[in-house]
């Protein structure tokens, strides 16, 4: 595991300091649960769009009406 030095408000920190002790964490391992979120999310928008893309090849054969795809 590498370590990091980040700066913040003093007043912030303690806050969520305070914030990890209710929730019986520590301050390191909310951040690090936050990192491994945040670089998920990339991967998940990366997924995201590139569906989108492959869909955009995909021709629905025209508009329906709501009852037209209502019925079966």
């Amino acid at each position: 595991m590498k370590n990091l030095t980040f700066s913040a408000d003093e007043d912030l920190i303690e806050k969520a300091r305070a914030i990890a002790k209710a929730q019986r964490t520590t301050l390191n391992a909310a951040f690090r649960e936050w990192l491994a979120q945040f670089a998920a999310s990339e991967g998940n928008a990366q997924s995201f769009d590139a569906l989108m893309k492959d869909l955009r090849r995909v021709d629905a054969g025209g508009h329906y009406t709501r009852d037209q795809l209502n019925e079966r």
